[in-house]
Parts: structure tokens; sequence; C-alpha cells
């Protein structure tokens, strides 16, 4: 394991957590305060005060949750190709055919690898593949390679029929796509660091 990029996203975690603790502890200060009229509906199907407090509770906790955890992986992506291309960034290109939006983000853009990094996707949004492909579009369109990594798969059939049409859209213009376990070696084998591994280290520590 490298020791130099476990410390770095060692100490991206402690942050990220006391930051996730602040935020959700300040969120149920301020939902002791709120309406609880709403409970009724609760009532009528079946839902009691008590649970059906925790439930608003944790829907706001899980809200949070999610944010942070896709935005921390991210980060620790990064910190792994930084630690390989010092010259790895994020980059913005133009969009350049007629619409919105004006550009498009590469989370992590290392020569002409132009990388999507995703902890997750279970949208089942078909919108969602035109703008993929008008962002895979134009990220070739400027010379660079699309890359999707995403690290985690959705669970309902909906959300993972949506990634496959994705996928398609990669390989046809000469793209790469991994998720899953495929994207954790990709990032192993890309920049010599095993992610996973330093995650599964710090988990166990916490």
């Amino acid at each position: 394991m490298n020791e130099y990029v476990y410390n770095e996203i060692k100490s991206l975690s402690e942050q990220y957590k006391r930051e996730l603790d602040k935020r959700v502890n300040l969120r149920i200060e301020e939902m002791r305060k709120d309406d609880k009229s709403h409970y009724l509906l609760y009532g009528v199907l079946g839902i009691d005060n008590v649970e059906g407090d925790q439930i608003d509770i944790y829907q706001n906790k899980g809200r949070f949750l999610y944010q942070y955890a896709g935005s921390f992986l991210e980060k620790a992506v990064m910190i792994c190709f930084k630690h390989k291309f010092h010259n790895a960034e994020k980059a913005r290109v133009e969009n350049p055919f007629e619409g919105t939006p004006k550009n498009f983000e590469i989370d992590c853009l290392v020569g002409t690898d132009a990388h999507e990094l995703k902890w997750r996707d279970a949208t089942t949004d078909g919108d969602h593949i035109n703008k993929g492909r008008r962002r895979i579009e134009a990220i070739k369109y400027w010379g660079y390679t699309p890359i999707r990594l995403m690290f985690y798969e959705p669970q309902r059939k909906q959300a993972r029929d949506i990634q496959q049409k994705l996928k398609a859209l990669y390989m046809e213009v000469g793209g790469k796509y991994y998720s899953g376990e495929e994207a954790w070696q990709y990032v192993t084998n890309y920049t010599g660091v095993d992610l996973n591994e330093i995650l599964e280290a710090i988990s166990r520590e916490s």
C-alpha cells in the first residue's frame, strides 16, 4: 500500500466525516423547529409520530451522505491520479454544437484521457441519455477520449438499462466505459494505487 497516498486519503476522509457530522447535526436542530402537521398523513398510512420523525431525519441524512460520499470518492480518485500524473486536473470544454450547456466539465483530464468520475448513477431519466450523448460528442470533438468510471453499479433494472445505453454511446465514439470492479481495477492499473484497498483499510480503522 502506498503510504503517502494512504495518508492523504485518510486525512481527506477525516475532513469529510467532520463536515458531514456538522451538516447533519445542524439539519436535525433545524428540523426540531419544523411544522409536524404532515405527520397526520403518516398516521393515516400507518406510520406513528416516532417512526415518522426517524424517517424524516434519515431521509435528510441520506441526502447529505450520498452527496458527501460522491464528492469524497471523486477527490480520492483525483489524489491517485495526481500521484502518478502531476498535471491531472479538472477541465472544461466548450459545447461546439447548438443548445445548452455552453460547456462541459471533465472531472479528471490526463493528456487526452478525459475521465468522468461517478461513485454511482441510479438515474432512470431517459433524457439522461441525450445529455450524455452531447457531453461525450463534445469531448470527442475537441480531440479527447471520453472515459467513464462508475464505481458502484445501480441495483434497479431501469437504471441498469440506462447505463448500458450510456456504455454503448461511449463505445460508438471510441471512448471507454468501466463500472463496478472494472472501474476500481482501472484506477489501480492507470495510477499504480489500489484505491479500494486503501478505503477498506480506512473503513476498518473507523
